[in-house]
């Protein structure tokens, strides 16, 4: 069983019966800010569809700053939260940096508690 949010106010249990959502990542230019937007579930499952999204955008925008917008994403789970810290550690590495954008204020408060918002800058918004 995974634990899955059906609506922000409530964690439910849902069992391997349902198809989990895919995670849909479509990146974007705001300006000279390169984004990668995501839609979706980011468990387990899909992190290799984030990892190769990000490490293309990092190719990409080598040395810039980029964001990771969260705000179209129903779940994240400790797994997800790593790759974007870890994410955030090859862009530094590369002279750039990695933001997040999110206003859900659910996962804001997970990013507290876990401490992600002390390693990665969380905006309101892109730009």
């Amino acid at each position: 069983m995974t634990l899955r949010p059906r609506d922000p106010g409530r964690l439910t249990w849902r069992t391997g019966n349902v198809a989990p959502m895919d995670l849909q990542c479509r990146t974007v230019k705001f300006g000279e800010l390169s984004a990668l937007v995501l839609e979706g579930e980011l468990d387990l499952g899909s992190l290799p569809a984030l990892h190769n999204a990000l490490g293309r955008l990092l190719v990409d925008a080598r040395g810039e700053v980029v964001a990771v917008d969260l705000d179209g994403l129903t779940l994240v789970d400790d797994a997800g939260l790593g790759v974007l810290i870890g994410s955030a550690g090859r862009a530094r590495e590369a002279g750039g940096d990695l933001v997040l954008v999110c206003t859900n204020e659910r996962l804001l408060e997970r990013f507290s508690i876990s401490g992600l918002a002390r390693a990665v800058e969380v905006r309101d918004r892109l730009g």
